[in-house]
């Protein structure tokens, strides 16, 4: 039995568990893919690595990470890959000979999702909120897809500053900048982006006022469940053109599907199996 998995806080909703289990059976491979809730479990933040240790020595392939640990687990791997050095925050541990190995497949997720579902979006200036290890993913996948000025928003504004200062020095002078939540406007961006929880079932309230959101502006968010976040849904109610999180969910564990396993993933196997999901 191949064994994964996915660490994080408050995960028990997640999808995550029946596409990679799906995908492995339609593979004709025998794997598991456990749910390792903080919350739930009552763990202390500070029994991160030693978790990690304990599925390596235990025989895991690997585990995804999420939200709170995508840049908190960085320190305590052993190596990380190019895809997870660049954006500074892993998604995926791959465990190898106890060995602990840090990949990113969110911003690639994001990419692809972004251009599947958002042919054609201008991306002149774009606001990001959040600044979080997912939004550290999707503010380079969003300076590499061409946005000239991204808007970086967070409620800790040196979070913020660091992530617009990291996207400088690494795109290039003036590409991001951080906001103040307190005087925020969205006169001078083309869309938006909720890299935030909220909008979860736990937290559904939109992380952006409903009033900064205009018709002409297009909308995405990284949550996939609910779907339709409260966010997307005042954005659909004006007009805008929207993304929800399916697109970058499937992508980004397809890539983490071969990361642990070694076996090429068909996304439109697992979009297939996603959508079975949601109506359920």
């Amino acid at each position: 039995m191949l064994r994964t998995g996915l660490v994080g806080h408050s995960i028990k909703a997640s999808r995550s568990p029946w596409l990679h289990e799906q995908e492995a059976r339609a593979q004709g491979l025998e794997l598991s893919y456990e749910l390792f809730d903080f919350t739930e479990r009552g763990l202390d933040d500070a029994q991160l690595g030693p978790l990690l240790h304990s599925l390596a020595d235990q025989g895991f392939l690997g585990v995804n990470i999420t939200f709170p640990f995508k840049q908190s687990v960085v320190p305590l791997l052993d190596e990380l890959a190019d895809c997870a050095r660049s954006v500074g925050a892993v998604n995926t541990v791959a465990m190898r000979s106890g060995r602990l190995v840090g990949y990113n497949t969110d911003k690639t997720g994001f990419q692809e999702g972004f251009a599947e579902g958002l042919p054609g979006a201008s991306l002149h200036g774009v606001l990001q909120l959040g600044a979080g290890g997912a939004g550290a993913a999707v503010a380079s996948a969003l300076v590499s897809l061409g946005t000239g000025r991204l808007e970086i928003v967070d409620v800790d504004v040196s979070r913020a500053e660091f992530l617009a200062g990291k996207i400088c020095s690494e795109y290039g002078p003036g590409r991001a900048i951080a906001r103040d939540p307190a005087s925020l406007t969205t006169d001078t961006v083309d869309g938006i982006v909720n890299t935030t929880p909220m909008g979860m079932a736990a937290h559904p309230q939109p992380a952006i006022a409903p009033e900064l959101i205009q018709p002409r502006h297009w909308v995405g968010d990284i949550v996939y469940f609910p779907i339709e976040t409260e966010l997307l849904r005042i954005a659909r109610a004006k007009g805008c053109r929207t993304l929800d999180g399916s697109r970058m969910v499937i992508n980004q564990a397809a890539r983490a599907f071969e990361i642990m396993t070694g076996v090429p993933a068909n996304k439109a196997r697992m979009a297939s199996s996603f959508a079975a999901t949601t109506r359920q």
